[in-house]
């Protein structure tokens, strides 16, 4: 597609996750004039690019983003395939400006504009909300590197199925639920080991007894009661306390035949080193190690020194008119995830800069599915 020079549009919403298409879905009823960017080629692939057998831990009744309840029956749990088609049907039905494929590799501030570039591509705008999410780059230990050459080496994040991994024994290295879902998945192929503890485990396996009773319960304290707004709110928040095992717990893989060993602390000969002294010789690991925020593409004073953003409840006071929407406890427990999105998008809809007395240019841009069309303004869309 041939380079496209941009005029101005209110607002540039950098994501087009579940949080951007959720902020871009609340700027349609507000009539503003904005634009959504995301890096991948179709709308949903950041879940298709998950694990094949992953399902979500919440039932299809809270998973719905505003405005739209997702399909099926309430009380299953949806595939993550189901998601992605699902965000793809959103955009289709609230008409959303998606621009897929466009990776923004700079954020900055030129004669009072923000101007987002993505290459040979720019978008000049009044108010930017960063909606990528937390814990972009997937994070790995500086000892990695060490391994023996012919050990397989695979991040959570690149793990699809066990056809990927070598024959041979197979080391998780991490147990939280995305450690313990990917151990129990490759144990019906390999034999499989997992390093480290759970921090807790919730009573009983998501089902529909559970999503009928339960999820109710739950969703309302992390959406309600642990926010920022009360005493127990935030000293939970203060701690920010891993999830509890969810779906898998450490009985579950014991009786998958997957061996629970000490965590890995380094490397000795080529094999990863556990806490206990000794080594586990294997021919591939997989790295449930979590992810970590990377922001430098934003040049902007809006970071602590430890490279975090500064904000309150995602409005950041230093640069006015950017906003975070996304984040892990941006306000709630439940922040970062899709129960919570709904609110946070409408408090920063609420705070965006005003619109100018003069009417914006608009800006070309390709919609999801190759087709052109304008940015405009919600009362355009309606006619």
């Amino acid at each position: 597609m041939a380079t496209t020079r941009t005029g101005f549009v209110d607002t540039v919403v950098i994501g087009g996750g579940q949080a951007g298409l959720v902020m871009g879905a609340e700027l349609a009823r507000r009539g503003r004039d904005f634009v959504i960017l995301d890096a991948h080629v179709r709308i949903g692939d950041a879940w298709r690019g998950r694990w094949d057998s992953l399902r979500l831990f919440t039932p299809a009744r809270y998973d719905g983003l505003p405005g739209m309840p997702f399909p099926g029956d309430p009380l299953s749990f949806p595939t993550k395939d189901e998601v992605a088609s699902y965000l793809e049907a959103y955009v289709a039905a609230f008409l959303l400006p998606v621009r897929t494929g466009v990776r923004v590799d700079r954020l900055r501030r030129e004669d009072g504009r923000f101007v987002a570039s993505a290459g040979d591509e720019r978008w000049e705008s009044r108010n930017v909300i960063i909606a990528t999410g937390g814990n972009q780059a997937p994070k790995v230990p500086e000892f990695a590197d060490q391994l023996a050459e012919h050990v397989v080496q695979l991040h959570a994040n690149d793990y699809r199925n066990p056809a990927q991994l070598p024959p041979g024994p197979v080391l998780v290295v991490g147990m939280g639920n995305s450690g313990v879902e990917i151990a129990r998945d490759v144990a019906a192929t390999h034999p499989t080991s997992i390093s480290g503890k759970a921090k807790a485990e919730i009573p009983g396996h998501p089902g529909r007894a559970m999503a009928r009773f339960a999820f109710p319960i739950s969703r309302f304290a992390f959406v309600h009661v642990l926010t920022l707004a009360n005493p127990v709110g935030r000293a939970v928040l203060a701690k920010r306390p891993a999830a509890p095992l969810m779906r898998t717990k450490t009985a579950d893989l014991v009786s998958a035949g997957v061996r629970v060993v000490p965590r890995v602390v380094g490397v000795r000969g080529g094999d990863p080193e556990l806490a206990d002294g000794t080594t586990a010789a294997v021919s591939s690991v997989i790295w449930c190690t979590g992810y970590r925020n990377d922001f430098r593409w934003i040049d902007l004073p809006a970071f602590d020194d430890a490279g975090e953003p500064r904000h309150d409840r995602g409005v950041v006071e230093s640069v006015p008119g950017l906003y975070f929407l996304g984040l892990e406890f941006l306000y709630a427990l439940a922040s970062a995830t899709i129960p919570g999105i709904g609110r946070d998008a409408r408090y920063l809809a609420k705070r965006l800069q005003p619109v100018s007395s003069s009417q914006p240019e608009t800006v070309p841009v390709a919609a999801a599915g190759g087709q052109t069309e304008r940015v405009a303004t919600i009362a355009e869309r309606a006619s």
